[in-house]
């Protein structure tokens, strides 16, 4: 079960993630992020505090968006992922490739040091 709410904050879009994203409904995921380009949104927040897990379906949806968040100069970060979810974003390498931060602070401020 996912829901994902999306909401503007400041100059910045917050997107966030509760439960679980799979095969199922990575591309709730996907529409979610597609609609935040088509809208311009240049800084988007993604917030993982309540995210229990992601397959390889959801982490399939963030790597796809690498070159449009390049080519659009979109600055895109995570936080508030669990240790679990955080592993797996580091085994896999992906948090060399995406922004990853603790706290909303953090990620905040990220998005002024791009």
């Amino acid at each position: 079960m996912l829901s994902i709410n999306k909401a503007p904050e400041r100059d910045h879009l917050v997107i966030t993630l509760n439960g679980e994203v799979d095969a199922s409904n990575s591309v709730e995921l996907d529409e979610v992020i597609q609609e935040a380009i088509a809208e311009n949104a240049s800084k988007i927040l993604v917030d993982g505090n309540r995210l229990e897990y992601i397959s390889s379906a959801g982490l399939g949806v963030f790597m796809s968006y690498l070159e449009d968040f390049n080519e659009k100069q979109v600055t895109f970060v995570i936080f508030g992922l669990n240790e679990k979810i955080l592993n797996v974003f580091h085994i896999l390498g992906l948090d060399q490739l995406i922004s990853i931060k603790s706290t909303k602070e953090e990620a905040e401020r990220a998005l002024y040091e791009a």
